[in-house]
């Protein structure tokens, strides 16, 4: 290993687990990261300072005033200019560690373009904020043969869980139709930080063994930072009535319309029904008489109260001041279009 990287990772190749060769390993990885709020941006900082080679960080939310709280690689200048959270990640750490290949995605992670957005990625680490897309990621790591660590945090509570497929439990063996009944959010329980960065810091030291040829542990990790709890208990056995690693199923991998998703702590609402190209400066043109909007390449912003229209370049949105799918819809349509 050259000089200059001998010194900035030496205190991690002094750990004897890991050494010089795992350093090796490390700065030959790839790894996605989906979701750059609190947990994935915490996961971001801490990958690229170990010196992981490349970093795909896929995102599809902009930075906000209240995310300043628990979101590690943002500032207030990013708030103000609702910036993009993947390329804002990414102007930061190509400041923490120029030597690590670091690309930004701007886009919701779907069935239509899971393959092409996850194409050549050894390890994913889970930042989202629901279920759906943490299907979608289970049934794509279960077909394709690619491991990832799920993450969760809430409150001051959170949990850890490495999937492995064809040696551990997939996350449908222990969940094979999701969670039922009211689930608490960021937005009606809050959260502190440090339960955020406590699960990041978790997945990302099970992604520093596997990265390295340690395996993972085969554990479920729940933390409370409130009250000290901490219990690991052995992953259950892989299910053999399991939709996803047993029958093969991929029903979210291949479900290719995806249905309104409330995001976790915002009070919002995603749209994304189908792709379909706009051209934000055209809709700007057409919204200005009706509120205000701030436009970019990145998206467009129109805030017409009670409501805030989020629109992407690929037809996406996301409506903020409500949670009801069907009010989301009708306002999408009234200003975007059917």
């Amino acid at each position: 290993m050259n000089s200059p990287a001998a010194d900035r990772y030496s205190r991690q190749i002094r750990f004897s687990p890991l050494g010089e060769g795992g350093q090796q390993r490390l700065q030959q990885a790839a790894v996605a990261i989906v979701g750059c709020g609190a947990l994935g941006s915490f996961q971001a900082g801490a990958l690229a300072r170990a010196g992981v080679g490349r970093l795909r960080l896929i995102d599809r939310d902009f930075v906000e005033l209240n995310n300043l709280q628990r979101q590690w690689l943002f500032d207030e200048a990013d708030a103000a200019a609702a910036a993009p959270k993947s390329v804002a990640a990414a102007r930061k750490l190509a400041l923490i560690n120029s030597s690590v290949a670091v690309e930004p995605i701007v886009a919701d992670l779907a069935p239509s373009n899971i393959e092409d957005l996850l194409d050549g990625i050894q390890l994913i680490l889970d930042g989202t904020d629901n279920f759906e897309t943490r299907f979608l990621l289970n049934d794509y790591a279960v077909a394709r043969a690619v491991p990832w660590i799920y993450g969760a945090a809430v409150g001051s509570y959170g949990l850890v869980m490495p999937v492995i497929p064809g040696d551990t439990a997939c996350l449908r063996c222990l969940y094979p139709e999701g969670p039922t009944g009211i689930q608490p959010t960021c937005e009606t329980a809050g959260v502190l930080n440090t339960i955020t960065s406590t699960i990041a810091s978790l997945q990302c030291s099970a992604a520093l063994r596997w990265l390295t040829g340690h395996g993972v542990v085969a554990q479920i990790t729940r933390v409370d930072v409130w009250t000290g709890f901490v219990r690991a208990t052995p992953l259950p056995a892989r299910q053999s009535d399991c939709p996803c690693c047993a029958q093969r199923r991929f029903e979210h991998l291949d479900n290719h319309r995806r249905a309104p998703i409330s995001l976790c702590g915002q009070n919002a609402v995603q749209i994304h029904e189908r792709q379909r190209p706009i051209d934000l400066a055209a809709l700007a043109q057409q919204l200005l008489p009706l509120g205000q909007v701030r436009q970019n390449e990145f998206a467009l912003r129109f805030i017409t109260p009670p409501h805030e229209l989020t629109v992407f370049p690929d037809g996406r949105a996301i409506i903020k001041g409500t949670t009801d799918p069907g009010l989301a819809r009708s306002l999408y349509a009234r200003y975007i279009g059917r």
